[in-house]
């Protein structure tokens, strides 16, 4: 066998680690808002922190998605069309568009919070899925932005269009692409989107369809698709979409937003708007599987999906305030008397926490149970910042309503 000289395998393998923490998805690389990498600088004032470029868009709330040279990013145009733009990450110049019919409004009482495309698309190597309001699935070549398929929901499987529009992202793994649409849950097959299952059916429109995004994980041994429904949480197994168990999530009218997440061990950790917040455990019993309450908590999530650090998750509440709280015992190690906006995305390297308020601003903490330890702030949005702060390297992409702005990182000292 020959063998390379080392001079060229270290480019290579820094090359497929840079790889495998591109920003690809919702929540990054893992699906859980954390990243590896350089660390990060100790501030965000002007010397550490500065804008590249800008560019002007139409309003959505999906989150950039990138490889190394492009990020691609979603707008609602007119009130008619989606549009899906690949742009160069050194500049912002554009190297295709493509866009489909596919707009609709959502019930007047969310009208506040927009009728634009939402779910943040997924990239596999040369393919870029992304979830169009009408429960529609798209796949383009992400090099030319040429169709390669695309699976309409709703005249697929006669589920009633989803009255706030497909919310969830996708989700790859292996060869299959998984997604909450069609009023359940399917699994396709990412090269030409054929259908392997479509199960856990709750009919879509105004109560069925989705809010949170599923999640990949392994739990009392058994690797499962995480699902946050409506009105419950449950798992499925990834072969045929059987159900593997489930639980019952108090929420008001049904508003389960944040992606469950791994909490250590068998642990799941939730929160839900007019519920609780959740500790549950997933025992495997009887040659099957069940969901057990560990803890649970009065404060009430929304929609930003938690960090978990060290044994604690940090979580931005309905109250507008941001919680931590012990993972192994629910216990309440601190919660802000400061109130921010109405949502958080937060990108999460060691022990520091970068949190995107739905403001504009831009926050630095440190990840401890002692206390909120704000390390830095800074205002870098105009309008409302509901799409998924992207960090890839020493560079951050702000997706706020009506504009794209990447900001460079790398000046300054880091923390030690």
């Amino acid at each position: 066998m020959t063998r390379l000289p080392r001079f060229l395998l270290l480019p290579m393998l820094c090359s497929s680690l840079m790889a495998a923490e591109s920003w690809d998805q919702w929540r990054g690389p893992n699906r859980d808002g954390r990243i590896s990498g350089a660390k990060w600088p100790a501030g965000l004032d002007e010397a550490r922190l500065k804008k590249r470029w800008q560019l002007p868009l139409g309003p959505s709330y999906s989150g950039p998605v990138m490889n190394a040279e492009r990020v691609f990013i979603t707008e609602t145009v007119d009130k008619k069309r989606e549009q899906v733009t690949a742009l160069r990450r050194s500049d912002g110049s554009v190297v295709w568009k493509r866009d489909w019919e596919g707009a609709m409004s959502v019930p007047f009482f969310a009208r506040s919070n927009g009728d634009w495309i939402r779910a943040t698309p997924a990239l596999d190597g040369d393919t870029l899925y992304v979830a169009g309001m009408r429960d529609v699935l798209v796949a383009l070549n992400s090099t030319d932005g040429s169709e390669r398929w695309r699976l309409d929901f709703v005249k697929r499987f006669g589920a009633d269009l989803p009255t706030f529009g497909f919310v969830s992202s996708p989700l790859i793994d292996g060869d299959s692409v998984y997604v909450q649409a069609g009023g359940g849950v399917a699994r396709l097959r990412k090269a030409d989107g054929q259908v392997v299952w479509h199960g856990a059916r709750d009919g879509g429109g105004m109560m069925g369809s989705a809010f949170g995004s599923p999640v990949i994980l392994t739990l009392a041994g058994k690797r499962q698709l995480v699902i946050q429904a409506r009105t419950r949480l449950f798992g499925v197994a990834l072969e045929d979409g059987a159900e593997l168990w489930s639980l019952p999530v108090e929420s008001f009218r049904g508003m389960n937003i944040l992606t469950p997440t791994f909490a250590g061990k068998d642990r799941l950790f939730t929160a839900a708007y007019g519920g609780k917040t959740l500790g549950i455990d997933i025992r495997s019993e009887n040659g099957g599987f069940r969901a057990v309450p560990a803890w649970e908590f009065k404060a009430q999530g929304y929609m930003t999906s938690p960090i978990i650090h060290e044994g604690h998750a940090y979580l931005q509440l309905r109250s507008q305030r941001a919680l931590c709280i012990e993972l192994a015992t629910g216990a309440e190690k601190w919660t802000t008397s400061e109130s921010f906006g109405k949502y958080w995305s937060m990108v999460a390297q060691s022990d520091r926490i970068l949190a995107l308020d739905e403001r504009g601003e831009l926050i630095l903490f440190k990840a401890t149970p002692e206390k909120f330890d704000v390390l830095s702030r800074r205002k870098v949005a105009e309008s409302d910042a509901w799409a998924h702060l992207a960090v890839d390297g020493s560079e951050l992409y702000i997706r706020e309503l009506k504009a794209l702005s990447v900001w460079d990182w790398s000046s300054g000292a880091s923390q030690p």
